[in-house]
């Protein structure tokens, strides 16, 4: 049996059609079920899985009151009763073969977890949805290492995987003072047990990002907050590529602070702060914009070429939050790392 776990809440407006989705998951030889932890949602989607729960007996229920996403995940770890168990999202869409294909690849592989490729796409209709999803599937936007951008093979961290049950129990499950960044702690801590993780280009899945560009600025300030977090606590969970917008806004804010603070000192000093900051304003200039002619020429679209918005965005809100985080000192929430 694999079990599949969904970490919900509030998703009203999306559950039904999640779970259509995956009730038409191919499972030729083993037997499925889909635990959908609830993060007492105030809405109807206790509701929706509830009737549709009714309707098909693999479907269940589970409710977390903590209302975190690693939370979430350990109560369908210890709930499922597959010696498998997939972690999903909600906002996602799966090949019908995605678990049996993960299921036979992690086999195969010798890995502890395994994932398909995951692909980005346009939480909305309109330009800036598209140059949200554009933004996060470029490598200029979130690097060659992340798991949206890069290709099958052995990882450090997988998307959406199906993993072996008692790895995940061996290692204590998710770590609960991590809201953001669980998976890649989790990963770590298995593969410093000397496991391995896959990701497969056999099957892949479709991941729907942020509708607008002040989404994605919320979405990024917030995940670059808790990487200052995540590396108090597990650092080595985390790697440079991670703090690297950090650094960039840190150089552009601190020369432009050093200039200001020139202005009524010796005309040199003025000259080579402003040559420092031309050049690093022309060399973010020149890599964002061939990565938006580069998407420009695979997409077949013109307004690909205002993609170095959708960067300037992503990437100044990250390094913002990461700043932010070091300034004020932040800490974990106080609870300990469970298994429950």
């Amino acid at each position: 049996m694999v079990s599949a776990v969904v970490a919900v809440r509030n998703e009203e407006r999306h559950i039904e059609s999640v779970l259509t989705s995956l009730l038409q998951q191919h499972a030729p030889n083993f037997d499925l079920e889909f635990i959908i932890v609830d993060g007492d949602s105030c809405d109807a989607t206790q509701d929706i899985t509830r009737r549709i729960a009714t309707a098909d007996p693999r479907v269940k229920l589970a409710v977390n009151t903590q209302k975190k996403t690693p939370y979430a995940f350990n109560i369908g770890v210890n709930t499922a009763k597959g010696d498998y168990v997939c972690i999903l999202g909600a906002h996602t869409v799966y090949a019908r073969d995605y678990i049996a294909t993960c299921l036979e690849e992690l086999r195969v592989s010798g890995a502890v977890g395994c994932s398909g490729r995951e692909w980005v796409r346009a939480g909305g209709r309109g330009l800036q949805a598209t140059l949200v999803a554009w933004a996060l599937a470029h490598p200029f936007g979130t690097s060659t290492g992340s798991m949206r951008t890069r290709g099958a093979g052995f990882a450090d961290s997988v998307p959406y995987p199906v993993f072996l049950k008692r790895a995940l129990l061996e290692v204590g499950g998710y770590h609960t003072q991590l809201h953001r960044n669980q998976d890649n702690d989790l990963c770590q801590r298995l593969r410093s047990k000397g496991h391995t993780l896959y990701i497969t280009d056999k099957t892949s899945c479709e991941y729907f990002v942020s509708p607008d560009l002040l989404s994605l600025s919320r979405y990024a300030f917030k995940t670059g907050f808790w990487n200052f977090i995540s590396l108090k606590v597990n650092p080595a969970s985390m790697a440079p590529r991670h703090f690297v917008p950090a650094a960039f806004v840190t150089a552009v804010l601190f020369s432009l602070l050093a200039y200001l603070l020139s202005l009524g000192l010796h005309g040199e000093i003025r000259i080579l702060l402003r040559s420092f900051l031309f050049v690093l304003a022309t060399l973010y200039g020149l890599g964002s914009l061939a990565a938006a002619c580069h998407t420009a020429f695979r997409e077949r679209a013109l307004h690909a070429l205002l993609l170095p918005i959708g960067f300037i965005v992503l990437h100044f809100s990250y390094g913002v939050g990461t700043l932010a985080a070091m300034m004020r000192n932040a800490r974990p929430p106080a609870c300990e790392m469970s298994s429950t």
